[in-house]
């Protein structure tokens, strides 16, 4: 498919979303129109399947065949291999064609129930339970009358059901992405919540390339705060991930991510997605990782010493110190840096208060930095970048084992000209994204740019990681000419006498006094 065909794509999905758009907020919407996506791929999944085990047969297309013995075992294979089982008559297709003269909401909710119900007892069961628990097709948000809800999903299935997703051309991702596309659009109208399960992709981009350097291979890679798990397949497309892991508190989040790996061909064997506080009831932490990413929510308040069960907690213990109550930004960090392999690196997104604030967060820096010496660099980027929220960010980069470890390395980029500013948002751009990572990889000093400072350095700062300490983007400014600067205000004086007299003059024809 082309660049224009995606594009093509895209703008159809969108537009079909305009059916709902205006009927209620964009996070509402969203999750009506991304499971209606979802469930139409899982059915062509379910069909493409299904027709390579007829081939042979008698009937050898799925949405015609009738016999029980076939069906039965294309519903055992299907379990097995694609962890969920659709019958004929419960396709997209064919649900789509009779909500054209029929009333289809309650056959339609049965069907979406039954996809996760044909999971209980197997493998994928908790990858399906409660996946469309946010699809309530009697809400009245949809329609004051049954009939007028039915109409409304009638149209927007049929508008779907036009769409080829092209899920046989294995070579290309296109519905993912297009997938992808319209988290983002739906992130972009969804003000402050869009935080909780949106990283934009440029960022993204610049953590999954930093944590992939010098790796083709990934044996796992988790993000404890997940979101829509964008942020886990964006690490796929810089190499090869054998395994995924993430955790989501929020329940409606939760279920997106899970949409989003399976839409995107992630088997249900090789992703493990929970619904938990990551930071008060951890669900991988037996498990060590070898590439960690995360955009955590900025100073989200938490427990901590409130709870003598995580003042013992062995992430933090060490460390002599609790992040605050009110600001869980460092409480993220232990976390991540404990679920980390020896051989992986960690990139996380935080707000720039975490390289300067004192007390408690000042001794868990210092102890990062002097004592366990895992902080391999510091990039601070341009205000505005997210969604819900427009304060500056910054991303740290640990590594337990560093190469070059009597150093750190400061990348400011967010001065002018590291960023192009659309509408009301600033978007970091390709030349932008390259230009980081590149600093980032040959450890490269650029003057107003980057600089790598020595520990002595950042101890005689007493450990305070603020970036302008270490990269100097001052301007001088350009020398001024006093003489050429008195002769202009000479010149000046000169006109405005002359303007003046003319002025008097005119006073004085018209019999009145002038205004000097």
């Amino acid at each position: 498919m082309s660049g224009d065909q995606k594009r093509q794509l895209e703008q159809k999905l969108w537009d079909i979303a305009d059916e709902l758009r205006g009927k209620m907020h964009a996070d509402e919407f969203r999750d009506y129109c991304l499971g209606f996506i979802f469930y139409k791929y899982l059915s062509e999944k379910q069909d493409l399947y299904a027709n390579g085990l007829l081939k042979g047969e008698a009937v050898e297309d799925y949405r015609t065949l009738d016999d029980p013995e076939l069906l039965a075992a294309i519903h055992n294979e299907s379990l097995e291999t694609l962890g969920y089982f659709l019958a004929p008559g419960q396709l997209f297709s064919a649900i789509s064609k009779k909500g054209r003269s029929n009333y289809i909401l309650d056959e339609l909710a049965e069907i979406l129930t039954h996809i996760e119900q044909s999971t209980m007892g197997t493998e994928s069961e908790e990858d399906f339970t409660a996946l469309f628990e946010d699809m309530d097709l009697q809400s009245t948000k949809l329609g004051r009358s049954p009939n007028a809800r039915n109409e409304l999903i009638a149209k927007i299935l049929s508008h779907l059901d036009e769409i080829d997703f092209k899920l046989g051309d294995t070579k290309a991702d296109v519905l993912g992405d297009a997938y992808e596309y319209l988290i983002g659009k739906f992130a972009a109208g969804a003000g402050k919540k869009a935080g909780e399960f949106y990283t934009p992709q440029q960022i993204s981009t610049v953590l999954a390339k930093i944590v992939t350097t010098g790796k083709k291979q990934l044996r796992s890679v988790y993000d404890p705060t997940c979101g829509s798990g964008s942020l886990l397949l964006r690490v796929a497309k810089e190499a090869k991930v054998a395994e995924y892991f993430g955790q989501e508190m929020n329940r409606t989040t939760y279920n997106l991510a899970r949409m989003n790996m399976i839409l995107h061909g992630v088997h249900y064997r090789d992703f493990d997605i929970q619904q938990e506080d990551t930071l008060e009831e951890p669900k991988h932490k037996e498990r060590r990782f070898e590439a960690v990413v995360a955009n955590p929510p900025f100073s989200a308040k938490w427990k901590g010493k409130e709870s003598p069960v995580l003042e013992s907690d062995e992430r933090f213990c060490e460390y002599g110190k609790l992040a605050p109550t009110s600001k869980a930004d460092f409480a993220f960090v232990q976390h991540m840096i404990y679920q980390l392999a020896d051989n992986g690196t960690m990139a996380c997104v935080l707000p720039h208060g975490v390289l300067f604030r004192g007390a408690a967060e000042g001794h868990i820096r210092e102890y990062l930095i002097r004592d366990l010496n895992y902080l391999d660099a510091v990039i601070g980027l341009p205000a505005n970048l997210f969604y819900g929220t427009s304060i500056p960010a910054c991303i740290l980069v640990l590594k337990k084992c560093r190469q070059k470890d009597d150093s750190i390395l400061f990348i400011d980029a967010s001065g002018d000209g590291h960023f192009e500013k659309v509408k009301n948002q600033n978007v970091l751009r390709d030349e932008d994204v390259a230009l980081i990572v590149e600093t980032y990889r040959q450890r490269k000093g650029t003057d107003k740019y980057s600089y790598e400072a020595s520990m002595a350095e950042i101890a005689e700062n007493d450990w305070n990681l603020n970036i302008p300490r270490y990269v100097d983007t001052f301007e001088e400014e350009e020398p001024i000419d006093l003489a050429a600067v008195s002769a202009d205000l000479q010149t000046l004086e000169k006109g405005m006498a002359g303007t003046d007299k003319k002025i008097a003059d005119f006073c004085k024809e018209l019999g009145i006094a002038p205004p000097f």
